[in-house]
C-alpha cells in the first residue's frame, strides 16, 4: 500500500488516501423540513436503521471522481457504442454509465493486473464512511446540498415518450465539478450512482469493524444518488440497489484501492413470514371440502393485513395491484405493491399466505423489494408441474414509465425462489405484467404487459416458447390497458382492456395469428375506469370465467325471474367461447347492507344490490376447483355452481 496522501494510476486516474476511523453508519435521527418531502419519512427509510458504530480498521485510496467513459474505454473499447444512450454521457469526462455491477468489477479486476495494486469496488460502508467526511449530517455539505449540486433533482419520467422527454432531463455528467468534500471526493452526492460491493441486506444493530454485507442476495448496492432524483435520495445515508446485471443511464461506479478485509459476510436476513414453515404436502386432517354441487360462496375476507402506521418496507398507506395463486400444496399465495404513493421509489412488493384449511391470511410480510427502485405490478402464474413464476417490473428508478421486467420461480409452493433475473432487459414501455398469465395449446407461454404509462393506448403481449428462457413482443396491440386474455377454442386469443372505449363499451380485441395482429369490436360490458382492473380467467371445467366493475347500475335477472339492477364487483361465465355471458351476478355475501372496507381504507357499501365499487382484481383456480377472487383489500371464494345459480330477490 502506498503512503501518499494522493496517487494517480497510469489511465491519470487520481486516488485520495482515506485514514481508518470510527463513524455511525445509517440514520435514525429526524431530518431537516426540507428534506421531509413525505410526512412520514421523517428519519429517513427503514433500511437505514438501526443506525450502528462502523469501524474502517485500514487506510485505503477511493478514486476522487467517479470513472469516465474515457478511463473505462481503456479496458473496454466497445462501451463506446453506448455513449450517448438515452442522450446522457457522450462525452469522453463524463461518469461512465450502462455498466453492469460485473463490468465495474472486470474493470477493478483489469486494473489489478494492469497497476500490480489491489483494485476493487468500495463496500457499502467504506463508500458511507468516505462520503460523510467526518460528518454527521444528512449532507457533507450540512443539512441542505447546495444548488451546484442539482442535477434535474426531482421525481423523473424520462425518457418514457407520454410522461417524459424534456430537455431539463438532459444533464451533464461531467465528473469532478463540484466542490469536494472535506477529505478530496467530488461527486458523493448526485451525478451517478455508484456500485459498491455488497449484497443489499438489512443492518445489524451491533457495532462492527469492516462489514462486507451479506454473503448473497438479489441486489448489489448503489450509493450517491444520481441525476433526475430527488435530493432526499442523496442523502450520505441513503440506500439503493439493483440487480447486478442491470444497465442504466444512473448508474457508475468508482474504483478502490486496498485490500478486501476478510471479515465474514453478515448472517442472512430471517425468512419473510409468508415464506417459513411451508408444508409441501397438504396436511390429512383438512377439513372436509365442500360439495361442489351445491352453490359455494364465502367472503369478502382480508388478505391485505397491515398494521396501522406501517412506515416501510410495508406501508398502511397505499396498497393496490394484486395478484394471486393457488399453490400445489393447497395454499393461496397473494402478492401486492405497497407505498406511500404510486411513482414513489419506495414501492415494494408484499405477500400474505391463506395457509390450506386456515380460516385467516397471515399478515403481510415482505416479498420483493429491489431498493429505492419502483416495483411496479406483478403477476403469478402456476404451471402444470407446479412451479410458480413471478413476473415484476423493475424501474431504473422512480415511475413506472421504464420498466425492464424480471422473473423469479419457485419450486416448493413459494417457500424460496430461483434469483431474479432479467427477461425484457431493457427499460421502456411495453413491459408492465398483467396478472392474466397463460399457456396456449401449443405450449407457449404468453405474458401481458401495459404498452403505455397512462390509461389509454393498449397491452402488449410477450411469448416464450422455451418455457420463460427467451421472450419476445408479439408486435401488436390489445385495445385496452391492464388486459385479461385467454384462448378460445380454435387457437385464436381473445382479450378485455380497460380505456381505449368502443361504443361505449368495454373493448374486446381478438387475434388469430399470437398477438401480431388484433381486430377490435365492443364488448357486451361497461367500461372500466381508474382504480379498476378486470380478470379473466379460463376455468378447469371449461367455461370462462370474468370479473369487473359496474360503474352505473346494470341488469341482472335474480330468483324470483324478474330485472333488477345492481352497481359494483360483478362476475359473469360464458359457455360458449365468449359469445355470450349468460350467467351475471354480483360479487357479495347478499347478506343485509352494511359497510364493509375496500381499497386504501375506504368503506363502501355491501349488500344485494352493491359489492366493491373499485379495485384491481386477480383470479385463480385451485385444485379443488374452487375459484379464488381478490381486489385490491378482500378475499371471495366461490364455485362454479354459485356462478350459474340466479342471485336472492329483493326482500
Amino acid at each position: 500500500m502506498m503512503t501518499g496522501k494522493t496517487f494517480t494510476n497510469s489511465l491519470g486516474m487520481r486516488f485520495v488516501r482515506i485514514e481508518p476511523g470510527t463513524f455511525r453508519m445509517g440514520n435514525d435521527e429526524p431530518l431537516p423540513d426540507h428534506l421531509v418531502r413525505l410526512p412520514n419519512r421523517r428519519c429517513g427509510d427503514s433500511d437505514e436503521r438501526p443506525a450502528h458504530r462502523v469501524t474502517i480498521s485500514r487506510p485505503f485510496y477511493l478514486g476522487a471522481c467517479e470513472v469516465t467513459n474515457a478511463q473505462f474505454e481503456e479496458f473496454d473499447p466497445s462501451h463506446g457504442g453506448l455513449r450517448g444512450k438515452a442522450r446522457f454521457s457522450k462525452e469522453d469526462d463524463e461518469a461512465v454509465v450502462f455498466v453492469r455491477w460485473f463490468d465495474a468489477v472486470a474493470f477493478c479486476e483489469w486494473l489489478s493486473r494492469k497497476e500490480g495494486l489491489p483494485h476493487r469496488l468500495p463496500t457499502e460502508a467504506e463508500w458511507e464512511y468516505a462520503c460523510r467526511a467526518g460528518t454527521t449530517t444528512p449532507f457533507h455539505t450540512g443539512d441542505a446540498l447546495p444548488e451546484a449540486f442539482h442535477k434535474n433533482a426531482r421525481m423523473s419520467w424520462y425518457p418514457d415518450p407520454h410522461l417524459g422527454q424534456t430537455e431539463k432531463d438532459l444533464v451533464p455528467l461531467t465528473v469532478g465539478q463540484t466542490p469536494p468534500n472535506a477529505w478530496g471526493l467530488y461527486d458523493m452526492h448526485g451525478n451517478v450512482e455508484e456500485w459498491c460491493l455488497d449484497w443489499y441486506g438489512p443492518y445489524d444493530e451491533h457495532d462492527q469493524t469492516d462489514p462486507v454485507g451479506l454473503a448473497d442476495g438479489d441486489f448489489r448496492v448503489t450509493r450517491g444518488g444520481s441525476h433526475s432524483t430527488e435530493l432526499y435520495y442523496l442523502r450520505s445515508s441513503n440506500r439503493m440497489g439493483t440487480l447486478p446485471e442491470e444497465r442504466s443511464w444512473l448508474i457508475g461506479f468508482r474504483v478502490l484501492i486496498g485490500e478486501l478485509p476478510q471479515t465474514k459476510p453478515s448472517p442472512m436476513a430471517p425468512r419473510a413470514l409468508h415464506e417459513r414453515e411451508v408444508r409441501q404436502e397438504a396436511p390429512s386432517d383438512l377439513p372436509e371440502r365442500p360439495d361442489l354441487s351445491k352453490p359455494y360462496f364465502k367472503g369478502p375476507r382480508v388478505y391485505m393485513r397491515i398494521p396501522p402506521g406501517s412506515d416501510g418496507p410495508i406501508f398502511s398507506h397505499h396498497n393496490h395491484v394484486p395478484a394471486v395463486v393457488a399453490c400445489p400444496n393447497g395454499d393461496i399465495l397473494a402478492i401486492w405493491y405497497t407505498c406511500r404513493e404510486e411513482p414513489g421509489r419506495e414501492v415494494a412488493t408484499a405477500a400474505s399466505r391463506l395457509r390450506v384449511g386456515a380460516e385467516e391470511w397471515e399478515p403481510a410480510s415482505l416479498f420483493w423489494d429491489a431498493p429505492d427502485r419502483n416495483d411496479h405490478a406483478s403477476a403469478l402464474w402456476l404451471d402444470e408441474r407446479g412451479t410458480i413464476y413471478h413476473f415484476v417490473g423493475l424501474s431504473v428508478a422512480a415511475t413506472w414509465g421504464n420498466l425492464a421486467t424480471i422473473m423469479r420461480t419457485s419450486q416448493d409452493n413459494g417457500a424460496t425462489w430461483s434469483k431474479a433475473r432479467f427477461i425484457i432487459p431493457e427499460h421502456g414501455a411495453r413491459h408492465m405484467p398483467i396478472t392474466s398469465v397463460i399457456r396456449t395449446r401449443d405450449g407457449a407461454l404468453v405474458l401481458p404487459c401495459d404498452a403505455v404509462t397512462g390509461g389509454e393506448g393498449g397491452t402488449a403481449l410477450w411469448i416464450s416458447d422455451d418455457e420463460g428462457v427467451t421472450w419476445r413482443d408479439a408486435g401488436g396491440t390489445i385495445a385496452g390497458i391492464h388486459a385479461g386474455v385467454v384462448q378460445l377454442r380454435d387457437g385464436r386469443l381473445l382479450a378485455f382492456g380497460r380505456g381505449d372505449t368502443i361504443d361505449g363499451k368495454m373493448p374486446m380485441s381478438i387475434s388469430a395469428d399470437m398477438g401480431a395482429r388484433w381486430t377490435y369490436q365492443a364488448s357486451p360490458f361497461p367500461p372500466i375506469h381508474m382504480g379498476q382492473r378486470l380478470s379473466l380467467l379460463r376455468l378447469r371445467e371449461g367455461p370462462v370465467f370474468f370479473a369487473s366493475f359496474a360503474n352505473e347500475p346494470m341488469a341482472i335477472t335474480d330468483a324470483s325471474g324478474e330485472e333488477r339492477t345492481i352497481t359494483g364487483l360483478y362476475c359473469a361465465v360464458s359457455f360458449d367461447e365468449c359469445r355470450t355471458w349468460l350467467c351475471r351476478r354480483l360479487v357479495s355475501d347478499d347478506g343485509p347492507e352494511r359497510l364493509v372496507e375496500t381499497m386504501d381504507g375506504y368503506f363502501r357499501p355491501m349488500s344485494r344490490s352493491r359489492s366493491e365499487p373499485a379495485g384491481y382484481l386477480a383470479a385463480c383456480q385451485a385444485a379443488d376447483d374452487l375459484i379464488h377472487l381478490v381486489s385490491s383489500r378482500n378475499h371471495y371464494v366461490f364455485n362454479l355452481a354459485w356462478l350459474t345459480t340466479l342471485p336472492p330477490a329483493l326482500e
